[in-house]
């Protein structure tokens, strides 16, 4: 249950969608001189290098962040966030969520991230030394439900688990409901991989059914090598922000120019 690693996807075309958009959302809420709560449930490691043996092993950031961060113009909040990474750690160095929020958030707001992997807990302690980030090790769900409506109210709560445990799908609109009673005024944003098969589809249908105001977005890429399952990935927002829908349908159109 706990043997998932991100560093092995860091990059790749998923990560791409999840980041830049998660980038935008933070920069859109930032704008207004009020504080702000985010809150992450699977947080992984905050830091991680393109270069290193388990990104070579997949090829994935090849795939997607090494072959296509011109996508986005320096100005655009993800490609500032890559920018400051790589200032600061070199430039092998990609930003997980945590990192891209810290970086995007301001002294007023307030940053709690939960990891429940041991080693991946440690590393993320290590990575956001200095940023005042709150790190739980913690079942993220638990934590989420039992955070909110945090203070401040205004805010976000970004969901990413690895699906490796096959129960996500069914506990995550059950999780969603709960939250989303709690804090009406919550930006909740799920992420899920495209998979073979679709396992996504009955969780997004109760998704969309339990959630008025929401914006569902997916885009589709080849299989990173022979054999990969993944063929797309989606993020649904609860809430979601002016703007959003047309800065994700420019995001669309550059995944659709793939071959």
């Amino acid at each position: 249950m706990l043997s998932y690693q991100h560093a092995y996807h860091a990059g790749n075309l998923a990560d791409l969608q999840k980041h830049a958009l998660l980038a935008w959302v933070l920069n859109y809420l930032i704008q207004k001189d009020k504080p702000l709560t985010y809150i992450e449930t699977h947080a992984g490691r905050g830091l991680y290098r393109l270069t290193g043996e388990e990104a070579q092993k997949t090829g994935e950031a090849a795939q997607g962040i090494l072959r296509h961060q011109n996508w986005f113009p320096p100005d655009h909040p993800y490609a500032q966030r890559l920018a400051e990474t790589r200032s600061m750690h070199g430039p092998d160095a990609y930003p997980g969520s945590p990192l891209i929020a810290a970086q995007g958030l301001r002294d007023i707001d307030s940053l709690h991230l939960a990891e429940l992997h041991p080693q991946e807990n440690s590393a993320l302690i290590q990575s956001l030394d200095g940023w005042g980030a709150h790190i739980h090790k913690r079942d993220g769900f638990e934590l989420a439900v039992a955070m909110t409506p945090p203070t401040p109210r205004r805010g976000l709560l970004l969901c990413d688990p690895s699906y490796e445990v096959k129960e996500d799908y069914d506990r995550i609109p059950k999780v969603f409901a709960a939250i989303a009673r709690k804090w009406n005024v919550g930006i909740l944003a799920l992420w899920y991989p495209i998979l073979r098969g679709g396992p996504h589809g009955p969780m997004l249908a109760a998704l969309k059914a339990q959630h008025q105001d929401h914006l569902s977005h997916e885009v589709r890429f080849p299989p990173a090598r022979e054999g990969h399952r993944m063929e797309g990935s989606g993020m649904f927002f609860v809430n979601p922000p002016y703007g959003l829908a047309e800065e994700a349908a420019r995001l669309s159109a550059r995944y659709k120019a793939l071959k």
